[in-house]
């Protein structure tokens, strides 16, 4: 016989995503509404536990917003982690194999699709002729990194890379000449404007000028303040010739002279087919070469984030039980303020149930505040955040509250409401005429 687990695990997969995630809303936040209909049956408690909320009322707001922050942080923290990860993964999306030197995928990637400076070597220069020429290739863009301008990276590359960045250009149009260059979507350059090359902060390019001719649509990864340029202007800059045969002075793009050029630090390589990125990945794999998918090296980064990140869910978990037991034990401390007022309830034939209804009522009252006030500053809150993490890593992220973050909430209400059952079971525990003296 399928047992009773079995059953419900068989119903639960036949339900929607959504469906799923108000059901395991519901059932964390229905022993608090058990608990609630069994405490206020037949009971009124609104007009006392709203005069004890005005009667404190400072005391009470301290405790709401040492809640709202706990709940606050939890809950952005989440989401913020979430939301990165979906934007590094959507920066990688364009780049679907690249080619290296043989070394480390995560400092490759980081190089090629994040344009972080890095030391790599050369890949032969016969390489990129090998892929240009390829039947399985539908275009092979080198990348090479080195200079600046106004602290944006300069990226020597071809034009059918920035034409699969951006097949139609914000403004502008695409490079058509050697010292011509796109930028990004939010690089602070404009188009039409000159500007030279720098390395180190120096001007060391100071008689070639560049002419801005178009800006990309945005990516939402770090090449949106980058500087496109032709690698022949790359090469050239640097004494290296433009990579073609004697005489081509004018030729952009491929097919390169592998005679005529020094190499280039990673290869964006686009295949024919799916089946096509595969073959390529295998036969690029060997001694001088490297071939790797971003993807495949982000779901490895995604899966150590992952054990990392549950390190910092259960820290975070651990945070907020010490600090729903610190409420805890302010609201112990808080139900001795107002003891004199219970026990004249209680000495006037006060139903116990009723008075432990209050007390509950009033302690569950300040958490569910808590709770709420922690959300709307999470909301608030997260946009802002958002566009701080975007400025600084140059991934687009675009964190919300979702689902997740919505049952994290949700388990602290319940937990701590269920828990702020002690305070007031302690409180009708201490003799009524002692409290009234």
């Amino acid at each position: 016989m399928i047992s009773i687990m079995e059953f419900f695990l068989s119903r639960w997969d036949l339900l929607s995503a959504f469906a799923q995630d108000v059901s395991l809303l519901v059932v964390i936040v229905l022993p608090v509404l058990v608990l609630a209909t069994v405490l206020v049956f037949g009971y009124g408690p609104a007009p006392l536990v709203s005069s004890l909320l005005r009667r404190y009322f400072w005391t009470n707001v301290v405790f709401v917003l040492v809640i709202g922050v706990s709940v606050g942080l939890g809950v952005g923290l989440l989401a913020q982690e979430r939301a990165l990860r979906v934007g590094s993964a959507e920066s990688a999306s364009k780049f679907d194999l690249i080619v290296t030197t043989p070394g480390s995928e995560v400092d490759r990637l980081l190089n090629t699709v994040y344009l972080q400076p890095g030391s790599a070597p050369l890949l032969p220069s016969t390489v990129l002729d090998e892929l240009t020429h390829h039947k399985a290739v539908d275009f092979a863009a080198p990348v090479v990194l080195g200079d600046v301008v106004a602290g944006e990276p300069m990226v020597g590359t071809i034009s059918a890379l920035v034409q699969h960045l951006s097949a139609e250009l914000a403004e502008g149009q695409h490079f058509e000449s050697t010292f011509d260059a796109v930028i990004g979507a939010r690089s602070a350059l404009r188009v039409g404007e000159h500007f030279n090359a720098e390395h180190d902060g120096v001007l060391v390019h100071a008689h070639q000028q560049f002419t801005v001719t178009g800006r990309l649509q945005p990516t939402g990864s770090p090449w949106d303040k980058a500087v496109l340029i032709p690698i022949e202007a790359v090469w050239q800059l640097h004494g290296l010739g433009n990579g073609h045969e004697p005489g081509s002075t004018n030729q952009l793009g491929p097919p390169f002279d592998a005679k005529n050029h020094p190499g280039v630090s990673s290869i964006v390589v686009r295949a024919t087919s799916l089946a096509g990125n595969y073959g390529l990945r295998s036969e690029f794999s060997r001694n001088d070469t490297m071939a790797f998918f971003p993807g495949a090296v982000l779901t490895r980064l995604h899966k150590v984030l992952g054990d990392v990140r549950q390190v910092m869910s259960i820290m975070a978990s651990v945070t907020q039980i010490l600090v729903a037991l610190s409420v805890l034990a302010a609201l112990i401390l808080v139900t001795r303020l107002f003891a004199r007022q219970l026990a004249m309830l209680r000495a006037v034939g006060a139903p116990s149930r009723f008075v432990l209804c209050v007390l509950w009522c009033y302690c569950a009252g300040l958490v569910l505040l808590g709770t709420v006030v922690g959300l709307v500053m999470a909301i608030a809150l997260t946009g802002q955040v958002s566009t701080y993490i975007s400025q600084q890593t140059n991934i687009l992220v675009q964190a919300s509250i979702g689902w997740p973050e919505w049952h994290s909430a949700a388990l602290f209400l319940s937990s701590v409401s269920l828990l702020a059952l002690f305070p007031a079971l302690l409180a009708m525990t201490r003799p009524v005429v002692s409290e009234l003296r």
